[in-house]
Order: C-alpha cells, then structure tokens, then sequence
C-alpha cells in the first residue's frame, strides 16, 4: 500500500530497510515515554513486527509515514493497526509517532486519515480503537482532530515511568467517514 494525496504525506508499509529509522525513532527521547510500554523498541522486536507485517497484512500493519521533500521521500515517522476482533472487524490502532524533526505540521493527522481510510475501505474494518497514555495531550488533541471520538478512561491503569496513569480510550466508525 501506498497511498499519495495532495498534501505531500503517505504511508507505506515498512521493510527491512527501515528498521534502523524505527529503532531511532522509537527510542528517541521525545518519543519513548509515550510509547506503550509494551511496544518494540529493538531491532529484533521491529524486525519481527515488520514480518508480520508482511505474512499477514490484513490483521498486522507495521507503517513508515513518509513526507515529500526536494522532490523525494523521507521517512518522518510510523504508525500500524492489529486486528483485535475478526467478527466485528475492530482494528486496534497504535504505535504513532512523528519525528520530532516533522512535528508542527499536521503530519500525523494526514497520515492518521489515510491509514484510516486503507482499514475501513480497503480492509473492511468496521471499527477503529485506539487507548493514549493520559499524560500524552498531544495525542489526545490529535486523535480528536482526526476525528476519534473520545470515549472514556481506563482511570490509574498503567505503570509508566514511576506513576500511575490514566488510558484515554478513542473510537471510529465506518459511518463516522461515509457521507
């Protein structure tokens, strides 16, 4: 998949050949304390999420988002999806995060946009969820602008970095994108 619009943002599924920019960008201090605490951070670990990427791209997604720039692409950041129910087609969405070389554009709202389209439209998905560390109100403000519905809280229920935090929990439909 790759999918090109206007604005100079599209995603693509990552390869082999990403890895390192994942590993940098996943541990970067900017974005590493709003990672799921869950999430892979290592080459090993991203390595074997980039294959399952690969075997089985309608249940696991591993994505690179890529930017236009001096007439080529540049890798700015990645997001991915993992099926979490197959009767009601509900897609868990995670692992978002922009460089912060990229962040102050709106990039990740675009790219949030297409890979939604791709899960509903092209994956027939009916539903979208996704859980934010409550401490993270950037991904909050984000998740609402590309039109998540905030739908509750998982009060005090992750320990990350030495505290207790809340989850956010935000949901799309297929309807909430079909005229």
């Amino acid at each position: 998949m790759s999918v090109v619009p206007g604005n100079g943002v599209r995603l693509r599924r990552a390869n082999g050949g990403d890895v390192d920019f994942l590993v940098e960008l996943m541990t970067h201090e900017d974005v590493e304390p709003y990672m799921a605490g869950s999430r892979a951070r290592d080459r090993d670990g991203l390595l074997a999420e980039i294959d399952r990427s690969e075997a089985e791209p309608e249940e696991f997604g591993r994505f690179v988002v890529e930017v236009e720039r001096d007439g080529g692409w540049v890798r700015a950041g990645g997001m991915g999806f993992e099926l979490a129910n197959k009767r009601s087609r509900i897609a868990n969405l995670g692992n978002l995060a922009i460089h912060p070389d990229f962040r102050g554009h709106r990039i990740s709202d675009d790219a949030a946009k297409l890979l939604q389209r791709h899960l509903l439209f092209d994956l027939g998905f009916h539903r979208l969820q996704l859980e934010i560390y409550g401490i993270n109100e950037r991904a909050q403000h984000h998740a609402e602008r590309a039109g998540f519905v905030h739908e509750g809280a998982r009060r005090l229920a992750y320990w990350r970095h030495g505290e207790w935090v809340d989850g956010a929990l935000y949901g799309l439909v297929r309807e909430d994108l079909e005229p």
